[in-house]
């Protein structure tokens, strides 16, 4: 009876151990629960100092799951909040909403009809020596752009498909600037850091 017992105890344990890995924090769960799919999240601002710390926190890996019911209300949640009017972004990562998951959307301005497609666990492999020269602005940073010279003109990615399926691709063009601005977010990067370090890359060399 006893080996019966911890036996059973054994299997939940592991289950639980499988179901647990890749899934939301309550706090996450709580934001992403607390409305349809078709309304958008809050998206964090640098302007808040709790939103700012949690910015400039990595993400972390998630599996991609067809059949759990909250990650696929994440993910619509994700893309009505990028697509609301009052953002009107071309791309979002989930940290901008408060979720610490390696997850982002991106237009592809590289394909026919500029599609949204969503990304899970995007990594960038390589970077161009070739830069180019691109204005960008943030939905976290409210009510400013700047232009950064430091963006890599082609980029290879390999992520995670909304199947499961592990994918690479060579990416070009603003597509390409899209999709480092949205990775640097699952980093805590922001744009505003290339920016500083290009000014000061400028000022020692006329030092």
């Amino acid at each position: 009876m006893k080996k019966h017992l911890l036996l059973i105890f054994g299997l939940i344990s592991i289950l639980g151990c499988s179901i647990s890995k890749g899934s939301f924090s309550k706090s996450e769960f709580k934001l992403i629960t607390a409305a349809d799919s078709l309304t958008p999240m809050r998206v964090y601002k640098i302007t808040n100092k709790n939103d700012s710390l949690l910015l400039r926190t990595k993400s972390t890996y998630i599996k991609p799951d067809s059949n759990n019911a909250i990650q696929q209300k994440f993910v619509k949640r994700l893309y009505t909040t990028v697509r609301d009017s009052m953002s009107m972004g071309v791309g979002i990562a989930a940290p901008q909403v408060g979720v610490l998951k390696n997850i982002i959307w991106v237009q592809r301005f590289d394909k026919e009809n500029f599609p949204f497609e969503v990304y899970f666990n995007p990594k960038i492999t390589e970077y161009s020596n070739k830069k180019q020269k691109v204005r960008e602005g943030c939905l976290s940073i409210p009510n400013r752009t700047d232009t950064l010279n430091s963006r890599s003109q082609i980029i290879k990615i390999e992520y995670d498909a909304s199947n499961a399926e592990h994918k690479t691709e060579t990416i070009e063009g603003f597509t390409a600037v899209i999709f480092q601005h949205e990775i640097d977010h699952l980093n805590g990067i922001l744009y505003l850091d290339h920016l500083k370090k290009e000014m000061k890359d400028a000022g020692n060399k006329n030092n």
